[in-house]
């Protein structure tokens, strides 16, 4: 029996919570009458796609509210209602009663100061530690979370460790002061699935053994089926559903429940509609393939008297005509190196690297350079790849006129309209701008963009990663209908083992630059033969809590 079970007053206290946002034009209704509640020594999982008031609702418990902000109701905590409290009051509130694990933990660390100045300094703005007696905390909490070495380790800055790392240290300087509620916004959605179950059971420690409440803001169901006690499903302001994370996941009740579970890509559903690419032997009888590489290398040179860095080591695979390959792996495995370099994008040092019949080891700009038109490239991130000043039928229609086949924009639009109708998009987005459209919207204009030139060959890096299922469920659909109908082969790049299993015909495998499993999804998803790609699979977190505590044991005894 854990902690929550007890009965016993609420940590935090939601009761008819309104927030709406003062706008230019129509006043915006984020929170329309949500009440919650969160026990202690529970994690409460707030789930919804983006726009459902998750987010602002979670901030709305550390105050965390704009100015152009007006709020309604009462958020209790520790007694006091967070609505009503003065700024000196709320200050001290923060980190004493309630702390927050932001998203991007890159951004919330300073990187002029070191990890162990920034710890120190949340403790000792509470007036309560020396800066002796902070340090040592310090270094306490480092070691508590898993940052080995903490003795050391507190004295360096945030770029000397890794993605998952500065998680933990964020996860830390949440802890350092004792909180009784720790509001974790996305603590995973940037990380790699086998640093995200370490984060998922470091989580799972601060309920357990810290005893604190959680509150998790996130779209992953499987993530919240690996850690939730119980669950809250927001839509368009209001909370639809609540109910314990095995009974809602048995038997969601509200249609929109339903909708969220349905669109979460599960691991071994492969559902194309079209009929999957040729096998290696098939290829090798047929048409040229329009990726070969053979013994690839490639090396970054060493600065500074640093040796040599080899991020992709003796890598060989083919991608056929019409194929959709999924290269998979973790942070630094060589996926995007690989990814960047068919693209002319970076360079192959080493082996055989023919994209488009041509060799991309030692190649030459001007050579390369008529190629271009026939690659396209769908980036991770739409909102920093797209021109702020330009307008999306100005963006999509940029590579049109680099390579002369429209003279101005006005001549591009009748072809930008056809790109933005194929991608399920309404063609009077090309006059808006890429911030007034969602995150998913703008993914689409992104393969509009990477498509425009009706390439032989697709490189996608990551296009998935950081969408809400509902809308990551529609942008596969599209892009999937869009492979089907116009038949180019693609290398999708991907962490997610189920988004890769869904779309691709045959799967790569990478690890540490060395490519260690390549087959179909059957083969390599269903029955893997390397033992990394075997932990990646017991890594994913899928969404059924029952499943899901049987999948965290086996994964325990693959790490052991």
């Amino acid at each position: 029996m854990t902690a929550h079970d007890a009965d016993g007053e609420h940590v935090v206290d939601i009761r008819d919570l309104h927030i709406t946002f003062a706008t230019d034009g129509e006043p915006v209704h984020a929170v329309d009458g949500v009440s919650l509640h969160v026990n202690p020594g529970e994690v409460l999982a707030v789930v919804g796609e983006s726009g459902s008031g998750k987010t602002v609702t979670a901030k709305s418990v550390l105050g965390l509210l704009p100015d152009n902000a007006s709020v309604e109701g009462a958020v209790v905590l520790a007694g006091n209602d967070i609505v009503q409290l003065r700024a000196a009051d709320l200050r001290r509130a923060r980190g004493r009663d309630v702390a927050m694990v932001f998203q991007e933990p890159s951004t919330a660390l300073n990187p002029v100061y070191t990890v162990g100045w920034q710890l120190a300094e949340g403790l000792r703005a509470h007036g309560e530690y020396s800066k002796k007696e902070a340090r040592a905390r310090a270094v306490e909490m480092l070691g508590k979370v898993g940052i080995p070495d903490p003795e050391k380790r507190v004295d360096h800055y945030p770029h000397q460790f890794s993605g998952g790392q500065k998680q933990r240290i964020v996860i830390a300087m949440a802890l350092a002061l004792d909180p009784k509620v720790i509001v974790a916004d996305e603590p995973t959605t940037a990380l790699d699935v086998t640093v995200q179950a370490e984060i998922l059971d470091l989580l799972r420690a601060v309920r357990d053994e810290f005893g604190r409440a959680i509150i998790l803001i996130t779209h992953n169901m499987g993530v919240v089926a690996d850690l939730a006690d119980r669950v809250a499903v927001m839509y368009r302001g209001k909370v639809v559903e609540q109910a314990p994370a095995r009974e809602l996941f048995a038997a969601p009740q509200h249609e929109y429940t339903h909708q969220l579970l349905g669109a979460v890509p599960r691991l071994g559903v492969h559902t194309p509609d079209w009929e999957p690419g040729p096998s290696p032997a098939a290829a090798a009888a047929g048409p040229e393939p329009v990726v070969r590489a053979r013994d690839l290398e490639i090396v970054y040179p060493g600065r500074l008297r640093q040796p040599d860095f080899r991020a992709v080591n003796k890598v060989s695979f083919d991608i056929a005509p019409g194929e959709v390959l999924g290269l998979v792996g973790e942070s630094g495995s060589g996926k995007t190196t690989i990814g960047r370099a068919i693209a002319g994008l970076t360079r192959a040092t080493g082996g055989s690297l023919q994209v488009l019949g041509h060799e991309m080891v030692g190649f030459k700009e001007k050579a390369f350079r008529p190629l271009r038109a026939r690659v396209g490239f769908v980036f991770q991130d739409p909102a920093t790849s797209f021109n702020p000043l330009l307008t999306i039928g100005e963006a999509v229609a940029e590579p049109l006129l680099i390579h002369g086949r429209a003279k101005d924009a006005a001549a591009a639009r009748p072809r930008v309209d056809e790109l933005l109708d194929a991608v399920h998009l309404p063609t009077h987005y090309a006059e808006r701008y890429p911030h007034e459209l969602s995150g998913g919207q703008r993914q689409r204009a992104s393969l509009a963009r990477g498509l425009a030139l009706d390439p032989d060959l697709l490189v996608a890096d990551e296009p998935t990663s950081a969408l809400d299922v509902s809308v990551q469920a529609k942008v596969l659909e599209v892009f999937s209908e869009l492979q089907e109908r116009l038949g180019f082969a693609t290398l999708f790049i991907s962490h997610d083992l189920a988004v890769v299993g869904m779309l691709a015909d045959r799967i790569a495998v990478l690890y540490r630059g060395d490519l260690v499993e390549l087959g179909t999804d059957e083969q390599v998803l269903q029955a893997p033969q390397h033992p990394y790609t075997r932990k990646l699979l017991a890594s994913v977190p899928v969404p059924d809590p029952v499943e899901q505590e049987r999948r965290r044991e086996a994964l325990a005894a693959l790490r052991g």
